[in-house]
């Protein structure tokens, strides 16, 4: 198989780690996308996460619509609540102005329980004290880059197969203009007469007829009918589509416009054929480039 550097858009990855109390999973999938569309899903609470997540998928993937997860799970156990003393006080102390004013209109409040002041906002709070998330952010960032990297290396593994089926299109593709090269050098003994037969009938039909304006009007049909420039552009194409297989980086781009100018030299062909047989070489054409189109989709 030759070895080309297409890369396709199309891939999916996963990675599993742990440390520092923490297991995780990271899992990373793309498909098909004009441009670059990073869609994130990441826990909250780790300072810098998402910046250095964009930035790293970024540095490592051009086009796409990327899909990226991260799925944390802590171990250890939980730290106990304590009681905030201020808080406590607040809650009691509207407690107390919610008996006295209920005791001043005559209503009787039951003394609410100790379990039910300790519900109310801002009586307990958490324990643990301020988490420095940097070592975390650290370790699940390493872990990201071996994400990628097996992502990547998913998406050579589809280039490769993608480049070997373009490259067998464009190798028809070439095939199929030098078929056309034979075809429209076949057909020319046979456009040269049918001109001059239907000279001979123009001039047989109107005396009046100017023989030389005739003649020169005749003569550029023939070079309308001529496919040597569109056939000369598709040898171009074929050699400019093989450098791009070669060529390192993002071509999706490229070979999407080149696409659209192969396309457009084969529909050419086809409306100044004239000829069966050209014609039958001008769809077939016309189907290849439309497959190859398709492949090239997938393209980075």
């Amino acid at each position: 198989m030759v070895n080309h550097t297409l890369v396709s858009m199309t891939g999916f990855a996963e990675r599993r780690g742990s440390g520092l109390g923490t297991d995780w999973v990271w899992e990373i999938r793309s498909v098909n996308g004009k441009g670059l569309d990073l869609r994130l899903r990441l826990p909250e609470g780790i300072e810098g996460l998402e910046a250095a997540v964009r930035a790293a998928v970024s540095a490592k993937v051009a086009r796409g619509n990327v899909t990226l997860g991260l799925k944390l799970a802590r171990g250890g156990e939980a730290a106990a609540p304590r009681v905030n003393a201020t808080g406590l006080a607040a809650a009691l102390d509207a407690l107390a102005v919610v008996t006295r004013t209920a005791a001043e209109r005559g209503l009787d409040l039951r003394t609410p329980a100790a379990s039910e002041i300790l519900t109310l906002r801002g009586v307990l709070e958490s324990a643990a004290p301020e988490e420095d998330t940097a070592p975390l952010l650290a370790a699940l960032l390493a872990d990201l880059d071996r994400a990628l990297a097996a992502f990547n290396a998913m998406r050579a593994a589809e280039g490769q197969a993608l480049a070997t089926v373009i490259a067998g299109q464009i190798g028809r593709i070439a095939d199929l203009a030098d078929q056309a090269r034979t075809a429209a050098d076949a057909r020319r003994p046979q456009m040269e007469q049918t001109l001059r037969d239907n000279l001979a009938r123009v001039l047989a039909g109107a005396a009046e007829a100017d023989p030389a304006r005739v003649a020169q009007e005749l003569a550029l049909l023939a070079v309308k009918s001529d496919v040597t420039e569109e056939l000369d552009r598709l040898a171009a194409h074929v050699a400019a589509a093989n450098r791009l297989l070669a060529e390192k980086g993002a071509v999706g781009r490229k070979f999407d416009f080149l696409m659209q100018e192969f396309m457009r030299e084969a529909n050419t062909l086809c409306s100044k054929s004239g000829n069966a047989e050209l014609t039958r070489i001008g769809l077939d054409l016309k189907t290849v480039i439309d497959q190859m189109r398709e492949q090239v989709q997938n393209v980075e």
